[in-house]
């Protein structure tokens, strides 16, 4: 008989009461068998009762077991490395709080990890809204749409199995992580894409398994989508410095059509030309922008469809407006990241957002 592998589950969080238990529970159910799992949720400092409702479900929880850790740091990749240095699998697979898994999630990752030779595996997200209302419904349709994130085949999902270069969520080999090293802590956001370029570079394969979908909630107000696709953006250009380049051409679409935007319109008052390929680029865009908007209607109705007018162009200008930035605020960055006492120092950060 075939023994199933140990697995850790790291579910790195924050602030995270809202959605914690409805995670913690559809964790719990899982088809894999739970005493080959154990779960580490290790909480960022919350401020709104996640470490409580943490310890709650540890206390209650034999099998699968559940530990709590802390991560003063505060952040994602700060708090994936203390998860991995205490994790006890043979398999590290990251489940996020703001998730829920379906039973087959986790048997279906782990069993392709073993019977493909990936490196890396992960499953679709089926991106919700965070409430009924008409804005929330919209901001998720845009947050899996291909026209809001391009052709991210994890968010706007795929067939079959397929090699990409980047997945939400990884399972991994525990063995990994000892000759790739762990997530880059300076990198608050897309710490996944830096280590996942870094594990292709080193001719590994990321699998994606479209037939494991995970539940994930959107943000729910237009200011939230607008910090986090800022966060996104900002942190881009250091993944590029470190990694040496940008990694997919979607990246530059947003900075471009930002960049584009705002030059025509600081040229304008003294070039007539600047005022005719700016009109033109904003024309342009916003046909798109309603055209995308207008076919979402047979789906979600009128009232959830047209706010993705407002959204769609909100995500892609704050991405861009974050990426610009970036490029000025990385730029005298070193690309290596510094090492503290073995570990990845910490880079002064953005608050998170929520």
């Amino acid at each position: 008989m075939t023994v199933l592998p140990f697995v850790s589950v790291i579910v790195p969080c924050r602030n995270e009461a809202r959605h914690l238990r409805a995670c913690l529970d559809s964790i719990i159910a899982t088809a894999y068998p739970l005493e080959r799992l154990e779960i580490l949720v290790v909480d960022g400092v919350s401020q709104d009762g996640t470490p409580a409702i943490a310890e709650a479900y540890a206390a209650a929880s034999a099998l699968p077991p559940i530990r709590v850790l802390s991560n003063p740091a505060g952040t994602a990749p700060a708090g994936l490395n203390l998860g991995i240095a205490q994790a006890r699998g043979d398999v590290i697979a990251r489940m996020d709080a703001h998730a829920t898994y379906p039973p087959q999630y986790l048997p279906r990752l782990v069993e392709a990890l073993d019977a493909t030779g990936a490196d890396n595996v992960g499953g679709v997200l089926d991106t919700l809204p965070a409430s009924g209302k008409p804005v929330a419904r919209a901001i998720a349709a845009a947050c899996s749409h291909p026209f809001g994130v391009g052709n991210s085949q994890f968010r706007i999902g795929a067939r079959t199995n397929q090699w990409v270069d980047t997945v939400a969520f990884g399972c991994w080999r525990r063995q990994l992580f000892t000759w790739l090293g762990t997530f880059d802590e300076e990198l608050v956001r897309n710490q996944d894409d830096e280590l996942n370029h870094r594990l292709l570079a080193r001719g590994g394969r990321i699998l994606l398994v479209p037939s494991a979908t995970a539940q994930y909630y959107a943000r729910e107000t237009l200011g939230q989508v607008a910090r986090m696709f800022y966060q996104y953006g900002l942190y881009k250009p250091l993944v590029a410095k470190k990694v040496g380049r940008v990694m997919t051409a979607r990246q530059l679409a947003p900075p471009a059509l930002t960049l584009g935007l705002l030059g025509t319109a600081l040229l304008a008052p003294w070039l007539p030309v600047a005022r005719l390929v700016g009109g033109a680029l904003a024309a342009v865009y916003a046909l798109a922008v309603l055209g995308a908007a207008l076919r979402l209607v047979p789906r979600l109705g009128l009232r959830a469809a047209l706010p993705t007018a407002v959204v769609f162009p909100l995500m892609h200008l704050s991405y861009g407006w974050g990426f610009l930035f970036g490029m000025l605020r990385w730029s005298r960055h070193p690309r290596h990241r510094a090492a503290v006492n073995g570990r990845a120092a910490a880079f002064p950060a953005v608050p998170l957002s929520r």
